[in-house]
Formats: C-alpha cells, structure tokens, sequence
C-alpha cells in the first residue's frame, strides 16, 4: 500500500514539474517578460537554407523584431502556435517584424513542405540542424521561441506553449521601443534567455 502511494505521488510530482517546466512537447511553459536592454545577449548567429534552397541567416533580419521558432510538424502546441504567428507576420511586417521558422523535422522538407502548403504558413521557414538548437541552449523542448530585438539580442524565451497575447506583449513592446518597460516598473531583471 505504501509503495503505491510513493508511486502516485512520485507520479503527480512529476507531472506536475513537467507542466511547470514544459519539458516535451506539453502544453507547459517557462514565462519570461522582455529582458531590459542591458540584460540581452547577442541571439547566434546561424546559416540555413529555405524551402526554395536559398541561404538563410539571421543576420539577413537585423533592425528587424524576428520571433525565431523551434518547432516541428509532429509537435501539437507548435500546431496551436503557427496560426498565431501567420497573423503576426501579416499584422506587424510592415512595421520591420518577422517570424523565421525553425523545423526540427528528422524527414525535412519531405515532411515540412507539404505541412507549410497546408497551413498556408506565410512566412519563411528553415530545416534546422542539432548544431543550430546547440547554439541556442540545446532546445530540448518544443516548441521553443526567442523573440529578438531590432539589434540582434534576444529579449525574451518561450520554452513550451505560452499564450498568444504572451507573444503580442512581446513583440509590440519590441516593436514600439518599450523593452525596458516592464523591468522599470517591477524593479528587476527578468529571467531567461
């Protein structure tokens, strides 16, 4: 009796700090607001190719806001999001705002193409590589989000699913040159990378 109790317990604890830590693809997140300025780091540099095999690089979209996106075709919170980022990318792109999909997809394009042509994904997407995720702290779930400033630095991490008004804080705080906002009035570094 003693052990099945253990069990359960051990079992909802785990649970539970999965949900709070949105390991895996679950539905659980890590929230960051946007980090003060003088708290960013540099968001790695990285080459990859599009669809249409041309050469991608993050340093293509300086003095732009870029939302950089780990996810793949198989994950079911990356399934929630990406209608989510279709509207920001036709909301906020004229305002200098992109979104970059990275798919972790093993099949690569054999799986991502038909997957973009479906959802009718309008902005650009790049198979990733494992050396890629490294650069980025391993992303070890997904899906995983940086949202970057228009200097390249990564102002917030999204690790697992997190609201879609999450997402639009961040991005018109960036788009509107009010990063340090929300440190000034709580007094304090957020955390994140």
């Amino acid at each position: 009796m003693h052990h099945s109790v253990s069990r359960r317990l051990m079992a909802g604890a785990t649970l539970a700090a999965i949900g709070m830590l949105g390991l895996g693809c679950g539905e659980g997140s890590v929230r960051a607001e946007v980090k003060a300025e003088r708290d960013r780091k540099t968001a790695p540099a990285f080459t990859l190719k599009d669809s249409t095999g041309k050469t991608v690089q993050l340093a293509d979209y300086k003095g732009k806001v870029v939302l950089l996106n780990f996810w793949a075709t198989w994950c079911g919170p990356c399934k929630i999001e990406i209608p989510w980022f279709i509207d920001f990318e036709q909301r906020y792109k004229d305002r200098g705002f992109a979104v970059l999909g990275v798919s972790m997809d093993e099949d690569g394009w054999e799986a991502v193409k038909p997957y973009l042509e479906t959802k009718k994904v309008n902005y650009r997407v790049v198979i990733g590589t494992d050396e890629v995720a490294d650069l980025y702290g391993g992303v070890s779930s997904l899906p995983t989000s940086f949202v970057i400033d228009r200097q390249g630095k990564i102002a917030s991490t999204h690790v697992g699913l997190v609201s879609k008004s999450v997402y639009q804080n961040d991005i018109e705080q960036l788009l509107d040159n009010r990063g340090q906002v929300a440190e000034e009035r709580s007094g304090t570094a957020s955390g994140g990378n």
